[in-house]
């Protein structure tokens, strides 16, 4: 390894440690495979249905699970039909032989969280999903439960994404407040509670202002009994066939239907500068219930000139939990939690890696062709 620094790794250490046998592929690294800090993870050749989400524990690998708890197993190489409200199981290319001193979590790719598709990694004996222990040897797969759209995946599907520590170095508030004097790391006034608290923006207005005549788009929530959406096409499917249009009304507010997924955005453009990493947490539970926001990973250059100006919103995902919830224009929902990298990236998340949401505003995923707004 080329130093033993602290922090998330870059790329060209990913690099590294994939040419120490650190990190092992199956098939040769597709393009764009390694990010600037992070590495996407493609699913095997096979899958299973499964009873039941569940982790093996310290006694027990996924495999010996998988044993008693399949309900059947199925190929993926010409493409297979995953459907809502099933868990299924796959075997990842890539497996594990981590440094003493390496850890590794997981998340959902951004287009992943955008589809409501919900994914987590698991590794043998693991007490945590997303999780490899430093020094972790052995298999990853990953669970896969769509929750809105049937979708359809084959071998090398990427779904999730991965990224490697060394120590904890997260900055602290005061750390951010600095970091945020040098780089400006939102735009407004940032308020940083165990990270950068993020607000919804149910304005609809490019400023985050609340519209005073309203019917501004806020917002998308997803259609039900839709079509199939094929994970690995881009910029295929018309978006009004799969989501309804939220438009601001005399108060800038909407409820949550806890049976219904929605495409909201931040109030504040955020920006990771080139030496540091980024992941969206919850805020609180006691704020609302709601979740906000499978797809945590935020990549060094995120929101970074030149490639899209100074700050990008940041796309968010909600569910509600059990029951209705009012959301309101401004309100508390999510925080970002900085590291810095272990040393400078080669790349920056861009235009130059083909990144499909630098400057982006209110923006579904890639699947669906661009236009203003969906029609409703």
């Amino acid at each position: 390894m080329s130093n033993n620094r602290q922090g998330i790794l870059p790329d060209h250490v990913i690099r590294e440690l994939i040419g120490a046998g650190g990190i092992r592929l199956a098939a040769p690294a597709a393009e764009n495979q390694i990010q600037p800090a992070s590495l996407d993870l493609r699913l095997g050749p096979i899958a299973y249905r499964v009873r039941a989400s569940f982790l093996p524990g310290p006694a027990s690998t996924v495999a010996e699970k998988l044993e008693r708890i399949a309900l059947h197993q199925f190929d993926l190489g010409g493409g297979a039909v995953l459907e809502t409200g099933c868990v299924y199981i796959a075997p990842l290319l890539e497996s594990l032989e981590l440094p003493e001193d390496i850890a590794a979590s997981a998340n959902p790719k951004s287009s992943t969280g955008r589809l409501d598709i919900f994914t987590r990694v698991i590794a043998d004996r693991a007490r945590a999903f997303d999780q490899a222990p430093e020094g972790y040897r052995g298999p990853l797969y990953l669970e896969i439960s769509p929750r809105t759209f049937p979708i359809l995946v084959r071998e090398g599907t990427r779904l999730s994404q991965i990224r490697f520590r060394r120590g904890a170095a997260m900055l602290d508030d005061e750390a951010l407040g600095e970091l945020h004097r040098r780089e400006r790391l939102a735009s407004g006034t940032p308020r940083f509670i165990n990270g950068l608290a993020l607000s919804i923006d149910l304005g609809g207005d490019p400023d985050g202002n609340p519209a005073r005549d309203g019917g501004g788009l806020v917002g998308y929530r997803a259609k039900r009994y839709t079509g199939l959406i094929d994970v690995d096409r881009v910029a295929a499917y018309d978006a009004a066939d799969f989501w309804e249009p939220i438009r601001s009304g005399a108060r800038p507010e909407i409820v949550l239907d806890p049976d219904q997924f929605y495409i909201l955005v931040s109030g504040e453009a955020v920006h990771v500068p080139p030496g540091y990493a980024a992941e969206m947490v919850p805020f609180d539970p006691l704020v609302g219930e709601f979740r906000v926001h499978y797809a945590g990973f935020f990549d060094p250059g995120f929101g970074h000139e030149p490639a899209g100006g100074h700050g990008s919103r940041a796309v968010l995902e909600v569910r509600s939990h059990e029951i209705p919830f009012i959301l309101e224009h401004g309100q508390t929902i999510g925080r970002l939690v900085y590291e810095p990298l272990a040393a400078p990236p080669d790349s920056l998340y861009g235009a130059a890696l083909g990144s499909n949401y630098q400057a982006q505003g209110l923006k579904l995923s890639k699947h669906f062709r661009a236009a203003e707004e969906v029609r409703g």
